[in-house]
């Protein structure tokens, strides 16, 4: 068993078309059975319609398919519009902070920033830095002393003129046309000048531009990387470190999801989860407004999460018999 525990991210293979389209028909493949749960329990947060039938079957009501399909619907428009309503719930925070001009004009006051807009008035990195139980997390909050505070202020700086032009570039007519990660060209994401090693990485930067631009920009939370893993069916597709999506460390017996996962390949499978996600809402009569896209996806991905979060919870703690053991 190989191992990837450092900042490499993946595999060569993983960026090239063959690979992405392999990973891509795989995730196709598995996504109506993902699907057809994330809608039958709404999303996770009620009875499923499996378990309503059951009352029903058990006290002599009949329920008809198109009963049914109704239900269905319902339940899909009701996750559509918690999903909205529990994001816009501390956006505005984002959204304070990623001002350009505001921004420029913190040059000298980047300890501030830190110590009390990064620590106290940005949701996530409140919540990291909050969060005692998660030991895994004592790291986090280490490299968040010690990080250079002008550096965390040009990193947000950048992530914020990232977001902003590339919103201004945005055209919601030919935006789902794209064919390749190459064409939503964000692999810039993925460089050195927007990323703060150990402090705003790959989970936290792309956390804070999806606050502010849910159309553009998918989450690529722990749980939408754990998610891929399961609707691509474990498979390693060839890759000799494993999943792409998984973080090994056989030294330490423990498994995580890979938290260096390239953006730009994230962002295209989660663009292709929105066009499916989009055509199930056309089949069952919902709406998605474009202006939140990855606002539904990101409820798909934590659902997948959710739904194993037992196995995810042991694997992070150990990894069975000295070797993988979770196939």
């Amino acid at each position: 068993m190989y191992t990837r525990m450092d900042n490499s991210g993946v595999e060569d293979v993983c960026y090239e078309q063959e690979h992405v389209e392999t990973v891509l028909a795989a995730i196709k493949k598995n996504f109506d059975q993902h699907f057809i749960r994330f809608l039958d329990s709404s999303g996770g947060k009620g009875i499923s319609l499996a378990g309503i039938q059951g009352l029903q079957k058990k006290f002599g009501i009949d329920v008809q398919q198109k009963k049914k399909n109704q239900n269905l619907t319902e339940n899909y428009k009701a996750i559509i519009r918690e999903a909205i309503d529990d994001f816009e719930k501390d956006r505005e925070d984002y959204q304070k902070i990623f001002r350009q001009g505001w921004l420029e004009d913190l040059d000298e006051d980047a300890d501030v920033f830190k110590s009390k807009t990064l620590r106290n008035e940005c949701p996530i990195i409140r919540k990291t830095l909050a969060n005692r139980k998660a030991k895994e997390l004592d790291k986090y909050r280490a490299s968040f002393s010690q990080a250079d505070a002008d550096w965390l202020l040009k990193v947000v700086y950048n992530l914020c003129v990232f977001g902003d032009d590339y919103q201004k570039n945005y055209d919601p007519n030919t935006y789902e046309d794209a064919q390749t990660y190459q064409d939503l060209d964000l692999s810039l994401l993925d460089t050195d000048d927007y990323t703060a090693y150990g402090v705003i990485g790959g989970g936290i930067k792309t956390h804070m531009l999806y606050k502010v631009h849910p159309a553009i920009f998918p989450n690529r939370s722990r749980s939408a990387i754990w998610a891929l893993w399961y609707l691509t069916d474990k498979n390693t597709f060839g890759c000799k470190t494993d999943s792409e999506f998984l973080m090994i460390d056989l030294g330490k017996n423990i498994v995580q999801q890979n938290y260096f996962y390239p953006y730009q390949l994230f962002a295209f499978y989660a663009f292709e989860i929105y066009k499916m996600l989009r055509d199930k809402a056309t089949e069952y009569n919902a709406y998605i407004d474009t202006g939140y896209r990855y606002v539904i996806v990101d409820a798909f991905l934590e659902f997948i999460a959710m739904e194993h979060d037992e196995e995810i919870a042991f694997m992070k703690s150990q990894i069975r018999d000295g070797g993988m053991g979770y196939a």
